[in-house]
């Protein structure tokens, strides 16, 4: 997951070199550049509380590697995990934001704590719509163990095969964009305003420990979204699916501005919140 994770990076990079007629990065860069902060050396802040600087980074990359060994359990045998398997998915992907918000927090930087405070602002932002999304998915299936939404799907149609599986869709994709933290909802980071946000004191390992995290994300998000919504990746079709959900995820991120902490927050709770509400209705009359 890791290495693959890297390598979807430099597609990023790649793509978005081209969008802007540059001719991007090797193959090998994000590789270069994980190994390059590896080597570095680590500061952390003299006031800052050492155990949870250090310590944050990796609770986020720690919850990864168990989110994708649940998935691909799922997906090649459906009938393999638990009862509301689900919803330990879910807090494992609430692991990453919550590192970032401690990491912030514990660097005893005001810059950084502004980052930290729209990570949580924004986490309570996209979460709801996210949560109503995801509900489509389990309203379908009747179930909230993840194999049985998979055999639903394998036995009926892709959830996507409908007006509520395609507004939900519609609502992860952007989601996904505010959980990777990408362009228009990288608020919390926003370069120009407040540097790197609350990974402006983090270097070496640490710093390479958080982008690692972000790139497995960037691999795994694309796969539970098709997990539940289209029919699973089991079968071949499964890798046109993934790259069309990452070729959006780069346009999404290459051709709209920034948005103000305020006006992704209206985006979330107004507009992708009644939508929700709208596709959680249709899919309880079946449609």
């Amino acid at each position: 997951m890791a290495l693959f994770g890297l390598f979807l990076t430099w597609i990023d990079r790649k793509i978005t070199a081209r969008i802007q007629w540059r001719k991007g990065p090797p193959i090998y860069q994000p590789y270069a550049d994980f190994l390059k902060l590896l080597i570095k050396e680590v500061t952390i802040p003299e006031s800052s509380p050492k155990t949870l600087f250090i310590l944050a980074p990796v609770l986020g990359l720690v919850a990864m590697p168990i989110v994708g060994m649940m998935l691909f359990s799922i997906n090649f045998n459906p009938h393999s995990l638990f009862i509301g398997d689900l919803i330990v998915i879910l807090y494992l992907f609430a692991l990453p934001p919550l590192a970032v918000i401690l990491g912030g927090s514990a660097s005893r930087n005001p810059l950084s704590a502004v980052g930290a405070s729209r990570e949580m602002t924004l986490y309570f932002g996209y979460e709801l719509p996210f949560l109503l999304a995801v509900l489509v998915s389990v309203i379908k299936a009747g179930s909230i163990r993840t194999g049985d939404i998979v055999l639903y799907q394998n036995s009926h149609s892709p959830c996507l095969y409908s007006l509520s599986g395609i507004i939900a869709f519609i609502i992860i994709l952007f989601t996904i964009q505010a959980k990777l933290g990408y362009i228009p909802f990288d608020i919390p980071e926003a370069e120009q305003e407040i540097m790197a946000g609350p990974f402006l004191e983090y270097s070496g390992v640490l710093l390479a420990i958080f982008k690692l995290t972000k790139a497995m994300m960037l691999f795994l998000l694309p796969i539970f979204l098709i997990t539940l919504f289209w029919g699973g990746i089991n079968s071949l079709w499964a890798i046109p699916k993934f790259l069309l959900i990452l070729v959006l995820i780069i346009l999404l991120k290459n051709t709209n501005p920034r948005l103000r902490i305020d006006q992704a927050l209206k985006f979330f709770w107004i507009i992708l919140g009644i939508l929700g509400i709208v596709a959680v209705i249709l899919a309880f009359n079946q449609l």
